[in-house]
């Protein structure tokens, strides 16, 4: 079984009980979470967005408060069939696409979104992962990233291996007792800055306790 295969079913499996991670009763916590979602829904105000792993559609509702339009895909159906139960503020059309496969062609977006998506993608990965989301980009838009840090997860070790890219893989229960092995790696700040600051400009990055984010300029 391929590691894409594994985190794919793994996400199609937890589609229904994904968002209690924005919920869980840690104050300082939830409140970086809604820190960060006031700051999308002013970052997409009057911009045509697109959103990549949109999951169960909670960056979504940030991006569609003030957005002129949000496109939003997700490779696991199960996470747009739970976005598709939310309302909308803006126009939201959903794709179920892989972001290696985007039905767009180049430079057609304001602000492009990718919540809780990076720390699963392979180190080996990245230049092309770096080319394909920057090409539906306007020269003048903007890339917003999101992601955890470990206390976000808790203090249970469930750490299994290192491969030879230095990808780090880790258990994942579900609450039905299903277990998953799932690629998940984290940066400090300064790996965050030499990651992104090759291919783009980094014009904001927030390094708090729990949550991680980034907003981007082409060079």
């Amino acid at each position: 079984m391929t590691d894409k295969k594994t985190i794919v079913d793994y996400y199609r499996a937890r589609a229904t009980e994904y968002e209690q991670i924005y919920y869980r009763d840690v104050p300082e916590r939830r409140q970086e979470i809604a820190d960060h979602f006031i700051f999308v829904e002013k970052l997409a105000a009057d911009k045509t967005v697109l959103e990549l792993a949109c999951g169960s559609g909670y960056w979504t509702q940030a991006a569609a408060k003030n957005a002129r339009e949000v496109i939003a895909t997700d490779i696991a159906p199960e996470m747009i069939k739970e976005a598709k139960t939310k309302k909308y503020n803006s126009p939201v059309t959903f794709i179920n696409c892989d972001i290696y496969d985007l039905p767009f062609k180049s430079a057609l977006f304001d602000l492009i979104i990718i919540g809780f998506w990076f720390s699963h993608e392979p180190k080996q990965n990245y230049s092309k992962f770096f080319e394909i989301i920057e090409r539906p980009l306007k020269a003048d838009g903007q890339i917003w990233l999101i992601d955890n840090n470990p206390p976000a997860e808790g203090t249970k070790s469930d750490f299994l291996h290192t491969d030879q890219a230095g990808n780090n893989f880790k258990s994942r229960r579900l609450n039905d007792g299903r277990e998953f092995s799932i690629l998940k790696n984290y940066f400090n700040q300064n790996e965050l800055h030499d990651i992104f600051s090759k291919p783009f400009r980094v014009s904001r990055l927030t390094y708090d306790k729990y949550y991680w984010s980034l907003l981007l300029d082409r060079k």
